[in-house]
């Protein structure tokens, strides 16, 4: 996947590595050869994306596609969520929520938040692959203002 002629790099925030290794082979399966940047902790998470101070402009020229767990050890996936979409150099950053939780309105809540897709783990791999593929289509045609 390329932005604008830069290639996108996928940043995973799971916990879980049963889970983090099935979601990069489906990320993989999907054809999808991008850098993939692991964290277990949402903090360390939010360091890499927003920057140590969370103003956010450590990734304003960078292309950032977030794939993200709702239960982590240390914070909600919640606010990891409403801090990339709450920040004006990452808001329109793609995000990717990969959860246990089926319930509606929390499912409504990541929506609300600004999360582009809602996935529950176990993955479905048809319906991931084609999130990613679409994903990958989105960042082929944005144009950086």
């Amino acid at each position: 996947m390329k932005a604008t002629g830069q290639e996108v790099t996928i940043v995973m925030i799971e916990d879980d590595e049963g889970h983090a290794r099935l979601i990069e082979k489906n990320v993989r399966r999907a054809g999808v050869h991008n850098e993939i940047v692991p964290f277990t902790l949402g903090k360390s998470a939010l360091d890499y994306i927003l920057g140590p101070s969370r103003d956010g402009v450590v990734s304003k020229e960078r292309y950032l596609l977030v794939l993200l767990d709702l239960n982590l050890p240390d914070m909600s996936g919640l606010d990891i969520l409403a801090k990339i979409k709450g920040n004006e150099h990452t808001r329109r950053m793609p995000v990717v929520v990969l959860t246990t939780t089926d319930d509606e309105r929390e499912i409504q809540k990541c929506y609300d938040l600004g999360a582009n897709v809602y996935i529950t783990k176990p993955v479905d791999y048809d319906g991931f692959a084609t999130a990613i593929r679409n994903l990958g289509l989105f960042f082929s045609v944005i144009q950086v203002p």
